[in-house]
Protein backbone atom coordinates (compact mmCIF):
# COMPACT_ATOMS: atom_id res chain seq x y z
CA UNK A 1 0.00 0.00 0.00
CA UNK A 2 2.65 2.45 1.05
CA UNK A 3 4.74 1.55 -1.98
CA UNK A 4 1.76 2.39 -4.19
CA UNK A 5 1.24 5.71 -2.48
CA UNK A 6 4.86 6.73 -2.64
CA UNK A 7 5.03 5.99 -6.36
CA UNK A 8 2.16 8.35 -7.13
CA UNK A 9 2.24 12.12 -6.99
CA UNK A 10 0.42 13.34 -3.90
CA UNK A 11 -0.88 16.23 -5.97
CA UNK A 12 -2.66 13.93 -8.41
CA UNK A 13 -4.37 11.56 -6.04
CA UNK A 14 -7.53 11.86 -4.02
CA UNK A 15 -7.03 11.74 -0.25
CA UNK A 16 -7.20 8.19 1.02
CA UNK A 17 -6.35 6.69 4.35
CA UNK A 18 -6.38 2.92 4.02
CA UNK A 19 -6.29 0.04 1.65
CA UNK A 20 -9.77 -0.58 0.28
CA UNK A 21 -11.44 -3.84 1.36
CA UNK A 22 -11.76 -4.73 -2.33
CA UNK A 23 -7.96 -4.68 -2.58
CA UNK A 24 -7.75 -7.67 -0.25
CA UNK A 25 -8.15 -11.29 -1.20
CA UNK A 26 -10.70 -13.43 0.63
CA UNK A 27 -7.83 -15.22 2.35
CA UNK A 28 -6.32 -11.97 3.63
CA UNK A 29 -9.72 -10.78 4.83
CA UNK A 30 -9.97 -13.93 6.91
CA UNK A 31 -6.52 -13.35 8.35
CA UNK A 32 -7.46 -9.74 9.16
CA UNK A 33 -10.56 -10.83 11.03
CA UNK A 34 -8.69 -13.49 12.99
CA UNK A 35 -5.96 -11.00 13.90
CA UNK A 36 -8.29 -8.32 15.24
CA UNK A 37 -10.27 -10.90 17.19
CA UNK A 38 -7.09 -12.05 18.90
CA UNK A 39 -6.00 -8.47 19.58
CA UNK A 40 -9.40 -7.47 20.97
CA UNK A 41 -9.45 -10.53 23.23
CA UNK A 42 -5.99 -9.62 24.52
CA UNK A 43 -6.94 -5.94 24.97
CA UNK A 44 -10.15 -6.73 26.81
CA UNK A 45 -8.67 -9.33 29.12
CA UNK A 46 -5.75 -7.08 30.02
CA UNK A 47 -7.98 -4.01 30.39
CA UNK A 48 -9.71 -5.77 33.27
CA UNK A 49 -6.46 -6.28 35.17
CA UNK A 50 -4.39 -3.86 37.21
CA UNK A 51 -1.16 -4.54 39.04
CA UNK A 52 -1.70 -1.50 41.27
CA UNK A 53 -5.38 -2.17 41.98
CA UNK A 54 -5.95 -5.94 41.81
CA UNK A 55 -9.24 -5.62 43.73
CA UNK A 56 -10.71 -3.04 41.33
CA UNK A 57 -10.73 -5.00 38.11
CA UNK A 58 -14.19 -3.81 37.05
CA UNK A 59 -13.14 -0.17 36.71
CA UNK A 60 -10.42 -1.08 34.22
CA UNK A 61 -12.78 -2.66 31.67
CA UNK A 62 -14.67 -0.30 29.29
CA UNK A 63 -18.36 -0.17 30.17
CA UNK A 64 -21.33 -0.36 27.80
CA UNK A 65 -21.65 3.44 28.10
CA UNK A 66 -17.97 3.89 27.21
CA UNK A 67 -18.26 1.77 24.08
CA UNK A 68 -21.53 3.41 23.04
CA UNK A 69 -19.96 6.86 23.37
CA UNK A 70 -17.26 5.93 20.90
CA UNK A 71 -19.78 6.08 18.06
CA UNK A 72 -20.75 9.67 18.89
CA UNK A 73 -17.55 11.21 17.54
CA UNK A 74 -13.93 10.46 16.73
CA UNK A 75 -12.96 12.86 19.55
CA UNK A 76 -14.76 10.71 22.12
CA UNK A 77 -13.16 7.58 20.71
CA UNK A 78 -9.63 8.97 20.81
CA UNK A 79 -10.14 10.46 24.28
CA UNK A 80 -10.72 6.99 25.72
CA UNK A 81 -7.62 4.87 26.34
CA UNK A 82 -9.19 1.61 25.19
CA UNK A 83 -11.23 3.28 22.49
CA UNK A 84 -8.04 4.55 20.90
CA UNK A 85 -6.43 1.14 21.31
CA UNK A 86 -9.39 -0.56 19.62
CA UNK A 87 -9.35 1.97 16.78
CA UNK A 88 -5.65 1.33 16.29
CA UNK A 89 -6.33 -2.41 16.07
CA UNK A 90 -8.93 -1.69 13.40
CA UNK A 91 -6.57 0.57 11.44
CA UNK A 92 -3.87 -2.07 11.64
CA UNK A 93 -6.29 -4.58 10.13
CA UNK A 94 -6.75 -2.14 7.23
CA UNK A 95 -3.02 -1.52 6.88
CA UNK A 96 -3.11 2.18 7.80
CA UNK A 97 -2.15 2.29 11.48
CA UNK A 98 0.41 4.97 10.64
CA UNK A 99 -2.41 7.54 10.72
CA UNK A 100 -3.28 7.02 14.37
CA UNK A 101 0.40 6.65 15.24
CA UNK A 102 1.19 9.99 13.60
CA UNK A 103 -1.78 11.71 15.28
CA UNK A 104 -0.76 10.36 18.70
CA UNK A 105 2.86 11.31 18.15
CA UNK A 106 1.78 14.87 17.30
CA UNK A 107 -0.26 15.06 20.51
CA UNK A 108 2.84 14.11 22.48
CA UNK A 109 5.01 16.49 20.45
CA UNK A 110 2.80 19.47 21.37
CA UNK A 111 3.57 18.94 25.05
CA UNK A 112 7.32 19.54 24.57
CA UNK A 113 8.70 22.85 25.86
CA UNK A 114 12.45 22.62 25.30
CA UNK A 115 13.65 23.85 21.90
CA UNK A 116 16.24 21.09 21.89
CA UNK A 117 13.51 18.50 22.41
CA UNK A 118 11.33 20.09 19.72
CA UNK A 119 14.16 19.97 17.16
CA UNK A 120 15.03 16.38 17.98
CA UNK A 121 11.42 15.13 17.97
CA UNK A 122 10.43 17.14 14.88
CA UNK A 123 13.21 15.55 12.86
CA UNK A 124 12.29 12.10 14.16
CA UNK A 125 8.66 12.62 13.13
CA UNK A 126 9.74 13.88 9.72
CA UNK A 127 11.98 10.87 9.13
CA UNK A 128 9.36 8.40 10.32
CA UNK A 129 6.14 9.80 8.82
CA UNK A 130 6.65 12.74 6.46
CA UNK A 131 9.53 12.36 4.02
CA UNK A 132 9.13 10.38 0.81
CA UNK A 133 9.71 6.67 1.36
CA UNK A 134 9.45 7.14 5.14
CA UNK A 135 8.83 3.79 6.91
CA UNK A 136 5.38 4.98 8.05
CA UNK A 137 4.73 7.60 5.38
CA UNK A 138 1.34 9.28 5.69
CA UNK A 139 -0.67 10.72 2.83
CA UNK A 140 0.01 14.48 2.70
CA UNK A 141 0.03 17.00 -0.14
CA UNK A 142 3.29 18.53 -1.37
CA UNK A 143 2.71 21.97 0.19
CA UNK A 144 2.08 20.57 3.67
CA UNK A 145 5.16 18.35 3.47
CA UNK A 146 7.27 21.21 2.18
CA UNK A 147 6.16 23.58 4.95
CA UNK A 148 7.19 21.01 7.56
CA UNK A 149 10.54 20.42 5.90
CA UNK A 150 11.27 24.16 5.84
CA UNK A 151 10.61 24.49 9.58
CA UNK A 152 12.79 21.62 10.81
CA UNK A 153 15.72 23.85 11.75
CA UNK A 154 13.56 25.92 14.10
CA UNK A 155 10.38 23.92 14.78
CA UNK A 156 7.60 25.13 17.04
CA UNK A 157 4.78 23.37 18.87
CA UNK A 158 2.56 23.98 15.82
CA UNK A 159 4.97 22.63 13.18
CA UNK A 160 2.81 19.57 12.53
CA UNK A 161 -0.55 21.18 13.24
CA UNK A 162 -1.73 21.38 9.61
CA UNK A 163 -0.58 17.83 8.88
CA UNK A 164 -2.25 16.51 12.03
CA UNK A 165 -5.53 18.18 11.08
CA UNK A 166 -5.41 16.65 7.60
CA UNK A 167 -4.78 13.18 8.97
CA UNK A 168 -7.51 13.63 11.59
CA UNK A 169 -9.91 14.64 8.81
CA UNK A 170 -8.96 11.56 6.79
CA UNK A 171 -9.63 9.30 9.77
CA UNK A 172 -12.86 11.11 10.68
CA UNK A 173 -14.30 10.92 7.17
CA UNK A 174 -13.01 7.53 6.09
CA UNK A 175 -11.72 5.00 8.60
CA UNK A 176 -13.80 6.13 11.60
CA UNK A 177 -17.19 5.49 9.91
CA UNK A 178 -15.89 2.11 8.76
CA UNK A 179 -14.80 1.34 12.31
CA UNK A 180 -18.24 2.17 13.72
CA UNK A 181 -19.88 -0.06 11.11
CA UNK A 182 -17.33 -2.85 11.43
CA UNK A 183 -17.70 -6.32 12.89
CA UNK A 184 -14.94 -5.33 15.30
CA UNK A 185 -16.99 -2.52 16.86
CA UNK A 186 -20.10 -4.71 16.98
CA UNK A 187 -18.02 -7.30 18.79
CA UNK A 188 -16.81 -4.68 21.26
CA UNK A 189 -20.40 -3.71 22.02
CA UNK A 190 -21.26 -7.37 22.57
CA UNK A 191 -18.25 -7.91 24.83
CA UNK A 192 -19.07 -4.82 26.90
CA UNK A 193 -22.63 -6.00 27.43
CA UNK A 194 -21.53 -9.53 28.29
CA UNK A 195 -23.11 -11.09 25.21
CA UNK A 196 -19.97 -12.08 23.35
CA UNK A 197 -18.37 -15.48 22.91
CA UNK A 198 -15.05 -13.78 22.27
CA UNK A 199 -14.25 -13.20 25.93
CA UNK A 200 -15.15 -15.56 28.77
CA UNK A 201 -16.65 -13.90 31.82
Amino acid sequence: MREKLSSMSSQNMAPTDCMKPSDLSAEKKGIKRKNWRNRIRFLWINSSKSILHPMKNRSYRPSVDDVNQWEQSLDKLLAHKYGKAAFRIFLKSEFCEENIEFWTTCENYKTLTSQKDLVSKANTIYEEFIKSEAPKEINLDFNTKNAIEQSLNAPTATTFQAAQKKIYSLMENNSYPRFINSDLYKELCAVASGKSKLVKY
